[in-house]
């Protein structure tokens, strides 16, 4: 069921005057609506102003958005980095990269829209893609395979362990990943997956996010060599797109603190949730990752019923599954998570 709302979804929602708790959405550190995040926002506003439309290739410009980036590849672990308006359009940037006839894209399971280009549809499972990409490497010897998958697939296909991925032939591969659930939640200092798929030795690798999940920042970026960086720059889709708000890019460089004290937060919140909880069977999740997936609407249909709303619609289109999912965040108190877990155990029982 669809509901609208008049203000950001925090920890609550009010849906025709009556009051929810909403274990939903992606903003899994609650920076939207983080008095402390929004007042570093506000003071960076004042000085860059509300958005900056020009292109990054203009005459004139501005060099927040390079100190961004260079703060952002130093955490991640990468050469460089380019940062843009959003997440899709990184990913849509980098698929632009390789549609030639130099390269042959290969999706895996699951594999987000945000990377999809024409119609080439990602393979049902790692044993079929592997198939694939053995016949692709013996009969075509021009073409690149370049592999795209989601780090974060929520069926626990990729990360932590990534055991699907480690069974392809990665050195001879460009592997391209979209980690917008991963990046300050997962990884080295919470830097999200590059380091981790670094190890596993492709030929080359590329990881695209959105900023505005954990981060809580409304934009993209793109991760990888300096000189697939430069590559990417110089393209008309970078130069005919307008940049990131300039006060956003020096609101992520300012508050790293906050970042790791909801971390923080958000891990307790997961700790607990797990420890109330009769029987976390019942649920399919991935260790360290504050989103719990199940499959009986009846679940939804009860919580609804008193005063919980979670995730439940058809993504990303309506002919796509219902994802049923329980999104804690770090904006969630122990009053809040025991009232669901009481709820899910009562269900249950």
């Amino acid at each position: 069921m669809t509901s609208n709302i008049d203000s950001f979804p925090g920890r609550e929602i009010i849906i025709e005057r009556k009051k929810f708790l909403y274990f939903g959405g992606t903003a899994y550190f609650g920076m939207q609506t983080d008095r402390e995040f929004q007042n570093v926002f506000i003071a960076n506003i004042k000085k860059y102003g509300t958005s900056y439309g020009a292109s990054r290739k203009s005459n004139v410009q501005l060099s927040v958005y390079r100190d961004a980036e260079t703060h952002l590849s130093k955490w991640v672990g990468s050469e460089d980095c380019a940062v843009l308006s959003s997440g899709y359009l990184a990913g849509q940037l980098i698929c632009s990269l390789f549609s030639g006839k130099k390269y042959q894209l290969f999706y895996t399971p699951n594999s987000h829209s945000a990377l999809y280009q024409s119609n080439v549809k990602p393979y049902i499972t790692y044993s079929a893609l592997h198939i694939a990409l053995r016949d692709h490497l013996s009969s075509n010897k021009e073409a690149i395979p370049v592999i795209l998958l989601d780090s974060i697939d929520f069926s626990g296909y990729n990360y932590p362990e990534f055991q699907g991925l480690m069974s392809l032939p990665l050195n001879k591969c460009i592997l391209v990943a979209d980690d917008s659930h991963g990046i300050g939640q997962i990884g080295p200092a919470n830097s999200g997956v590059f380091q981790i798929l670094s190890n596993c030795k492709p030929k080359e690798l590329l990881i695209c996010c959105s900023l505005g999940k954990a981060l809580g920042i409304d934009a993209g970026a793109i991760f990888g060599t300096s000189k697939r960086l430069k590559q990417v720059i110089k393209t008309d889709f970078y130069a005919g797109a307008s940049p990131p708000s300039p006060a956003s890019m020096a609101t992520l460089i300012e508050v790293e603190e906050i970042y790791r004290s909801k971390k923080r937060i958000l891990d307790y919140n997961m700790s607990f949730f797990l420890n109330q909880i009769n029987d976390s069977k019942k649920f399919s999740f991935i260790k360290g990752f504050p989103v719990f997936g199940y499959s009986d609407p009846e679940l939804t249909k009860f919580l609804y019923e008193n005063g919980i709303i979670v995730t439940d619609f058809n993504y990303p289109s309506e002919e796509a599954s219902l994802k049923n999912r329980i999104v804690l965040t770090a904006l969630h108190t122990e009053k809040d998570i025991t009232k669901l877990t009481s709820l899910i155990n009562s269900f249950y029982d």
